[in-house]
């Protein structure tokens, strides 16, 4: 990931060069700590409530940032409300999915679920390939987040600001609404009971197809915000779906706290990495979640079932 602007009031020296290049590696891991933490956050809600595993999860985070692309360049709709409404066509198509396909798949083995979705994931993308090709389609940067900041000791984009913010923010609001109020209370009791909430006239499978929407709306708004720095392509899912995975698994199968703080913190770790030994940047997710499931099988937040 390439950062926009360049750093400026900083001294000179080779000394202020490596600490200018500490700080950009360190901004562009919270950027990817921003989406390993929405995509891992649906991951968990979608398997914490639902026990699917959903590899059609990158390739929906894909679908919100052409959904954006669609909204400017066909309907004029700019970007505040494609963050609004590309998460709501994505997650209507998302339960459109569930009610379809996924609900059959109740009660059996994961592995069916992770077929299921895995498979969905190759038409989604192979059709947006053969229609828009490999490579990325632009999508601007809305004007009132264009140009950046001059901290000091680095320049920083207002967009990358705007994104690690926002998204933290949508990460916690999310941890709060499952774990701290009435509806998330009764979705995790739908989960363990379905049969006790149903006699409290409960409409259990509705709530079962309203969170797997909510999960990937999260994808789809990951997208959104990813447009403008990666720009849109059929397979930027892809690229990020097995570290996404991981994330899940360091943090814990289903934890939602647990997999806002890893996705941030891998973000950074992966950040300085870059930095201090590139070789191991694309591998040290992977090396931490073995290290992780090797000490703590469930994850680090994670419950034994």
């Amino acid at each position: 990931m390439r950062l926009a602007g360049d750093f400026q009031g900083t001294p000179k020296g080779p000394g202020a060069k490596s600490m200018q290049a500490l700080y950009a590696q360190l901004l562009v891991g919270l950027i990817n700590g921003s989406f390993y933490a929405l995509l891992s956050l649906g991951l968990a809600v979608i398997f914490g409530m639902l026990n699917i595993i959903n590899f059609a999860h990158g390739a929906l985070y894909m679908m919100g940032a052409f959904v954006a692309y669609f909204l400017l360049n066909l309907g004029g709709i700019n970007y505040w409300w494609a963050l609004l409404l590309a998460p709501i066509i994505v997650g209507i198509f998302g339960m459109i999915l569930e009610r379809t396909m996924l609900q059959w798949l109740t009660g059996l083995d994961h592995l069916y679920g992770l077929l299921l979705t895995f498979g969905i994931a190759l038409i989604v993308q192979g059709v947006f390939q053969n229609y828009f090709g490999s490579s990325g389609l632009p999508y601007a940067i809305p004007d009132q987040l264009k140009g950046g900041m001059n901290l000091g000791f680095m320049f920083l984009p207002v967009y990358r600001g705007w994104v690690v913010i926002f998204s933290l923010i949508v990460c916690l609001a999310t941890w709060f609404l499952i774990e701290k109020t009435q509806l998330g209370a009764n979705l995790r009791a739908a989960t363990e009971n379905p049969t006790l909430v149903r006699a409290f006239g409960i409409n259990v499978p509705r709530m079962i197809t309203l969170t797997y929407g909510l999960g990937v709306g999260l994808a789809a708004l990951a997208g959104v915000l990813s447009a403008p720095i990666n720009q849109v392509r059929p397979l930027m899912g892809a690229d990020l779906i097995i570290v996404v995975f991981a994330v899940v698994v360091i943090g814990g199968m289903g934890s939602i706290m647990g997999s806002i703080i890893t996705g941030f913190a891998l973000g950074v770790i992966e950040g300085l990495t870059k930095y201090f030994y590139p070789e191991a940047s694309n591998t040290v997710v992977f090396v931490l979640m073995v290290l992780v499931l090797l000490v703590k099988p469930t994850g680090l937040t994670g419950r034994a079932a």
